[in-house]
Order: C-alpha cells, then structure tokens, then sequence
C-alpha cells in the first residue's frame, strides 16, 4: 500500500474517532447540538462550512511543511 493511501486511511481514521467522541461521551448534547444545527438558516450553515474548510486548508498546509 501506499504512503499516500496510508495517510487517507489514517485521516479518514482520525476523523471518524474524533466525530464520535462527544455523542459517546454525551449523547444528550450531541442531540441538543444537532438540534439546534437543524434549526440554522442555509446562510449560517453555508459560512460555517465554509470556515471549517478554510481551517482545514490551513492546518494542512501547515501539516505538509512538516512532512
């Protein structure tokens, strides 16, 4: 296998573990945060993803001066 593929493994791995940290910790905030995401306009959901992505862009970028 692939350094390459190997990585998307890891990355997918670690994303998966650190989504379900917090509906196994607690599952009635994860619900209550779910909820009130639901209730978000598109507008609000659209900029947090948004923001969430360019975060990650920046954090790999950063990560891949490491590598």
């Amino acid at each position: 296998m692939g350094l390459s593929v190997y990585i998307l493994l890891a990355a997918v791995g670690l994303y998966l573990v650190l989504e379900g940290i917090i509906p196994f910790l607690s599952p009635r905030y994860w619900r209550r945060m779910v909820s009130n995401m639901a209730r978000q306009s598109d507008r609000a959901l659209h900029v947090t993803g948004f923001i969430l992505m360019v975060f990650g862009v920046i954090l790999l970028t950063i990560a891949h001066h490491f590598i």
